[in-house]
């Protein structure tokens, strides 16, 4: 409380203001799980706290464990979105690409996996059926297999359908020890493909939207491109997919970590034309939407076009391109992006979520 004291010509007058900071959420709210600023805090603040220990102050998608002489990857993630099924995959598919790619992103090769059921009372049959079959599909075609896990049902009403938990083991074969503290100053950021569609796709499905042209998720297993990448020589300092909050919570959260300034080019970062019409017309920033077959690529800048010529030649890396670079020295966990009108703006963590369930 301030107390500031007024004075006149006549009179003297005591004004008392009273300008609180706001009290901290005391209940979770749906911005907790959007992959914003509530979630980091969640996270710092939290449960990290919580559960303190080395491997997980990693602060990585995947753990980064030790065996005897194995190095292994460990991660584990849930899946809530809605609708379940949509252009280009479903809850299914969803959930055996995202674990995969997280794995991928420490530099692991996966191995197995796990899936866990959390489904409603009243839910078709038929669809499960098709869902765990897309499991499968997709498990056989990344080589993996889907060795554990459990089932539960809720009451009508209390699950949504149907919830899904993944967890997946990795061994990692590479030297490389990659991780946001491996970035250098001068490294390129690279990006493998266009952004967006898996949170346009959502959004457009759910609402019943219609545009003149289809959009489709970009939901893939990255698995494969990842390590076409590794194996050709490159020294990837570091790997991240762009899942909730999309491209920009994604930089924000490595030039946080490894304490450095990131600097995009806007009109680098590929887009398509019906993705970015849609974004303009709901009012959305492509760069904080989702999505699922996306990723970042910190390499040196003298591995910069031997890393485009080999992400190039995968299906999902033909429209790899540099969107930016590392600079130092500058103000630690900031992301400044060029604009297409030549000025410059400031990235920050969005407050709540953008589009929500679509992961």
């Amino acid at each position: 409380m301030r107390r500031i004291i007024v004075t006149g010509v006549t009179r003297m007058a005591e004004i008392n203001l009273n300008c609180p900071l706001p009290l901290p959420y005391e209940q979770i709210v749906m911005a907790h799980g959007g992959g914003g600023r509530l979630m980091q805090q969640l996270l710092d603040r939290l449960i990290q706290p919580v559960f303190d220990n080395p491997i997980l102050a990693q602060k990585q998608d995947s753990a980064v464990i030790t065996v005897n002489s194995a190095k292994l990857a460990f991660t584990t993630d849930s899946y809530v979105i809605k609708p379940l099924f949509f252009p280009g995959g479903d809850i299914g598919k969803l959930a055996v690409c995202g674990t995969l790619n997280d794995l991928a992103m420490s530099g692991a090769k996966p191995l197995y996996l796990s899936c866990s059921l959390i489904i409603e009372e009243g839910f078709p049959l038929a669809d499960l059926k098709r869902i765990l079959q897309s499991m499968q599909q997709s498990a056989q075609k990344a080589g993996v297999k889907i060795v554990t896990g459990d089932t539960k049902v809720v009451e009508q009403g209390k699950g949504d359908g149907l919830y899904i938990n993944t967890a997946g083991i990795g061994i990692i074969e590479s030297a490389l020890a990659i991780s946001p503290q491996k970035i250098h100053s001068g490294d390129s950021i690279i990006i493998n493909g266009d952004i967006a569609r898996h949170g346009i796709a959502i959004m457009l499905e759910r609402e019943s939207m219609q545009f003149d042209h289809h959009i489709t998720s970009d939901c893939s297993d990255l698995s494969g491109i990842v390590h076409g990448l590794l194996d050709s020589g490159v020294q990837a300092h570091c790997m991240r997919d762009l899942t909730r909050g999309g491209l920009a919570s994604v930089l924000l959260e490595l030039a946080s970590a490894a304490d450095c300034h990131l600097e995009i080019d806007e009109t680098a970062v590929p887009i398509h034309e019906a993705v970015s019409s849609a974004c303009e017309i709901l009012g959305f920033d492509p760069l904080y939407v989702a999505n699922e077959g996306c990723f970042v690529l910190f390499v040196p800048e003298h591995q910069t076009y031997q890393a485009l010529e080999i992400l190039r030649l995968d299906p999902l890396g033909q429209q790899a391109a540099v969107i930016g670079k590392v600079i130092r020295p500058k103000p630690g966990g900031m992301v400044t992006v060029k604009t297409s009108f030549g000025t410059s703006r400031v990235l920050n963590l969005l407050s709540g979520e953008q589009l929500p369930r679509i992961c």
